[in-house]
């Protein structure tokens, strides 16, 4: 179906795309920006499509975070074999929780996520050194299967769900693994690309996404992450931190008005 979609509408699209790729380049939660955008300035088409829509620009968007945090001479260190063990099962579970969207009730899980969000924000804020050091706490075969559960989980909630996956892979690459934030954002960005190629291979296979909008937003959502990749990077742990919990705390208030409003 065609949708007669303005120049202008586009614009403004692009700009929301530009924003939420340089928060989520940084800390996740873009989706917090872009998605409330698609929904407000395209109400004549179905949630569907611009869900699979934004997939392209956030997937566009997280690859050239990645590809920043890996290249240069301040390029981030990942442990690869824990990293893409979990970004591999995440994918394939990111495909079952898009399947499973139809049978389940996305309500069911918001007082989940609110309650998970709270948890992470205070025991951030408490904890002042938490994410400060790079010190791996997990070796071996435990390692391997702490990223296999942390990659099934979350995959599926990505598939089925969806916002706020990014600072949700952070956190737990700092809690559990005792990655510092910089370390802990270029591994949340692997895996994220891998839950994003598996929910946009759902979506375009299901004919349910607009190319005229996805790839103008795609672009800005590059430019947008490059650049806050690049600020995370000069700026440091700290930096990383105080906006985690900034895009937190605006998450659970959007979650909970959502919930409980």
């Amino acid at each position: 179906m065609a949708y007669g979609i303005e120049a202008p509408t586009i614009a403004a699209l692009g700009f929301f795309a530009f924003l939420a790729g340089f928060i989520d380049a940084m800390v996740g939660g873009g989706g917090l920006i872009q998605l409330p955008a698609m929904l407000l300035l395209l109400p004549d088409v179905p949630v569907p499509t611009v869900l699979g829509t934004g997939k392209v620009a956030s997937l566009a968007g997280t690859a050239a975070a990645l590809r920043r945090y890996l290249g240069g001479p301040d390029a981030v260190p990942l442990r690869w074999r824990t990293v893409a063990i979990t970004a591999l099962v995440a994918g394939a579970f990111a495909l079952l929780g898009a399947r499973a969207v139809s049978g389940l009730h996305k309500e069911a899980v918001r007082p989940l996520v609110l309650g998970l969000l709270v948890v992470m924000a205070v025991y951030t804020a408490w904890r002042k050194d938490f994410g400060s050091l790079h010190a791996p706490r997990l070796h071996g075969r435990r390692e391997i299967l702490t990223g296999m559960v942390l990659g099934a989980a979350v995959g599926f909630y990505d598939g089925f769900f969806g916002p706020g996956t990014g600072s949700l892979l952070l956190f737990a690459f700092v809690g559990l693994f005792g990655y510092d934030f910089l370390a802990a954002s270029a591994s949340a960005k692997f895996v994220n690309v891998a839950t994003n190629v598996a929910g946009l291979i759902y979506f375009i296979s299901t004919g349910q996404v607009l190319y005229q909008v996805a790839v103008p937003m795609a672009i800005c959502n590059m430019l947008g992450s490059t650049l806050g990749a690049r600020l995370a990077l000069r700026r440091g742990t700290g930096f990383v931190r105080v906006l985690f919990l900034v895009v937190v705390s605006a998450f659970i208030l959007k979650l909970g008005w959502e919930t409980f409003a």
